[in-house]
């Protein structure tokens, strides 16, 4: 029996199996509203037999964006927006859908990845800003420095994250995630490297931790309980003196006290010294970490592609769920694949079942 296929449940919601497709920002949005390539993105990826999809890191603010193109549920257009492409994929499948919720901080007012992906200033027309940071820390040498957040504009931000909040629970999501890895703003003040306050939320842990926990609560209050709010992290900096482990252990406790459902442990992101051991399964370690630490289901990622490689993070239980990214969209069928190898059933749309030969089709159960 595998276990990669048994169901699994995160607060309110029950998954299928234990995989679920991580978020990836497409940088294809128009003033943070979805466009037609995230209804061929997000619809592609709801056929592929995972048990739960995520919408890319989403701004809860324009100067949230990590780029000019991402996406954004700060307005009522960017709701309507993303409304339509729910409205189509849910029309063809039931995958339950999450969103994730973000504000890049330093690490905003980019160019899209293709085009280089540097800094653009703020004086660069409609695609440049001002970047919102902990400290007036610049990301690299070459960045413009961010201007440091006051006790106005921390409150700001806040309520941002619960009015996005409050508009993923009208759009009818099924979970919320929270950005706080990858150097992004939350990620930003957990890290002593990026956090060089002198007030409260500066400093020691506990005071570095405090503006993430305050958002985490904003966001939780206002989603029903049987609907999870999860966190994404950054188990480590990969920077001698910058967040690590121990620490991450320290918020895992204070999120579960606080009623977070799932813990999703990446790595990296905060600052351009990092030194990052990669390597299939390189994140396990970190996930297995946090996994022994706390109650709260885990969920690993990072270079994760094989069939038995998934299985064995599961079935040992080095973490409860894991996330495909890069895999997925390389090989948007590889729960279908999966499932085939370990002899497990997966769920599949009715149109696609002659792509496999009778006598492999009792693999799928049938959709719409």
């Amino acid at each position: 029996m595998s276990v990669l296929f048994s169901p699994f449940s995160v607060g309110g919601v029950t998954l299928a199996n234990r995989i679920v497709i991580a978020p990836m920002c497409q940088y294809s949005a128009v003033d943070g509203c979805m466009t037609d390539w995230h209804l061929i993105h997000l619809g592609h990826l709801a056929l592929s037999g995972a048990a739960l999809l995520t919408i890319e890191a989403t701004a809860v603010l324009p100067e949230g964006r990590i780029t000019y193109a991402d996406v954004g549920l700060w307005s009522d257009e960017n709701e309507a927006a993303m409304r339509r492409v729910l409205e189509s994929i849910r029309k063809w499948s039931d995958i339950p859908v999450a969103i994730q919720l973000a504000h890049a901080g330093r690490k905003a007012s980019t160019e899209v990845p293709w085009k280089g992906g540097r800094q653009l200033p703020p004086d660069d027309g409609a695609n440049g800003w001002q970047t919102l940071a902990p400290s007036p820390v610049a990301f690299a040498a070459d960045d413009n420095p961010p201007q440091t957040l006051d006790r106005d504009g921390l409150a700001r931000i806040r309520e941002a994250f619960a009015d996005s909040a409050r508009r993923a629970m009208r759009l009818g999501l099924d979970a919320v995630q929270l950005h706080g890895a990858h150097g992004y703003l939350l990620h930003e003040f957990l890290s002593p490297l990026s956090n060089r306050r002198e007030d409260d939320y500066g400093g020691s842990l506990a005071n570095r931790m405090r503006f993430p926990l305050e958002v985490f609560d904003a966001v939780r209050a206002v989603v029903p309980p049987q609907r999870p709010v999860t966190v994404r992290v950054s188990a480590s900096d990969w920077v001698d003196g910058g967040w690590d482990l121990a620490e991450t252990l320290e918020l895992a406790a204070a999120l579960e006290a606080r009623g977070c459902s799932a813990i999703h442990v990446s790595s990296g992101g905060l600052s351009p010294e990092q030194r990052i051991p990669i390597g299939p399964s390189y994140q396990v370690p970190l996930a297995r970490g946090v996994k022994a630490a706390t109650r709260m289901p885990v969920i690993a990622v990072g270079l994760i592609t094989g069939f038995e490689q998934a299985e064995a993070i599961v079935g040992t239980g080095d973490a409860d769920l894991i996330a495909l990214a890069r895999t997925i969209l390389y090989d948007p069928r590889w729960p279908w694949h999966a499932a085939a190898h370990l002899g497990a059933k997966v769920r599949a749309p009715s149109q696609y079942l002659r792509s496999q030969p009778s006598h492999l089709r009792d693999l799928f159960d049938l959709g719409h």
